[in-house]
């Protein structure tokens, strides 16, 4: 085999393991986009449970200017709770586990919207290496060009043969 050859030969196996990695990528962004449709549906049952949406619980800051006479400056109020008691217990099935487990309604939306917040950074993370390595492979693409369709055709037809 020439330098050419075996140089190209190192290129085809350079793309096949980048495509390798970027077909992994995929798969993993994928399971993590059913995960997080997973909390996002727990977490509007929640909502719905406590009766709140995003924006039905006036932010603490209206709180404080409409109670400013009468009541404490700092009144906490939980997004996701609203005037629901907190420590009702609710089942949770822990993230990334088997795992069932009766916990306070305020801690089972925490962990959840925890859960969610770092799932969409590892997929915003891993769209973007999805972009980059398909891009790489797009350019290492162009390889075809530079070979002949008989030697393209000779290179895939290739079988081994005992000696």
């Amino acid at each position: 085999m020439d330098d050419s050859m075996k140089q190209f030969q190192q290129e085809l196996i350079e793309v096949e393991i980048e495509a390798e990695n970027l077909f992994l990528a995929r798969h993993e962004l994928v399971e993590i986009d059913r995960t997080r449709n997973g909390n996002r549906e727990a977490l509007t049952a929640l909502r719905k449970r406590s009766r709140t949406t995003k924006t039905s619980v006036p932010s603490p800051f209206e709180s404080i200017m409409r109670d400013i006479d009468s009541r404490p400056l700092v009144k906490e109020i939980c997004a996701t709770c609203g005037d629901h008691d907190s420590r009702e217990k609710t089942w949770l099935m822990f993230p990334g586990t088997d795992v069932f487990a009766t916990i306070p309604f305020h801690a089972a939306h925490t962990i959840l919207e925890k859960d969610q917040a770092r799932l969409d950074f590892d997929s915003k993370k891993l769209q973007s290496y999805v972009k980059e390595k398909s891009f790489l492979i797009s350019e290492k693409g162009v390889l075809a060009d530079k070979i002949s369709p008989g030697v393209l055709r000779s290179m895939v037809t290739l079988t081994d043969k005992t000696k």
